[in-house]
């Protein structure tokens, strides 16, 4: 089963305002759901299939300053294991960002689309948290 956010979280994953978020709801553009009279859900997966769409990169300049230790949090958006290895894409608001790592690394984190996920961005290196 695929993870479950609030609007407030898919939000804050995409790097959008939580009323873009609903105004996507509303317009069928992102499907949620309600449990009883509770607040509204978007699947982790729907939530990934729209961030794969929306990864435009910002224009130069148009980030703030940066350091080594970057941590950019992000949903998973597609995961291509093999035996040895394993691909994962996030998209963290406007960056899409693709990590290889040991296939035991992504099992062991639990790395399927749809999975909150932090990219943390040294140099060269993307390595993988789960929260």
């Amino acid at each position: 089963m695929s993870p479950r956010y609030r609007i407030a979280e898919a939000a804050a994953l995409l790097g959008v305002s939580d009323d873009t978020v609903r105004r996507w709801v509303d317009s069928g553009r992102l499907p949620a759901s309600r449990d009883g009279g509770g607040p509204a859900h978007v699947d982790g997966a729907d939530l990934a299939r729209l961030a794969a769409g929306l990864h435009e990169a910002p224009e130069p300049g148009a980030t703030r300053g940066s350091s080594a230790r970057n941590r950019l949090t992000g949903i998973v958006t597609r995961v291509v294991r093999d035996t040895v290895m394993a691909q994962v894409e996030i998209q963290a608001g406007p960056f899409r960002l693709v990590s290889l790592m040991s296939r035991e690394a992504a099992d062991e984190l639990g790395l399927d689309v749809g999975v909150r996920a932090v990219a943390t961005v040294k140099a060269t290196q993307v390595s993988v948290d789960v929260p």
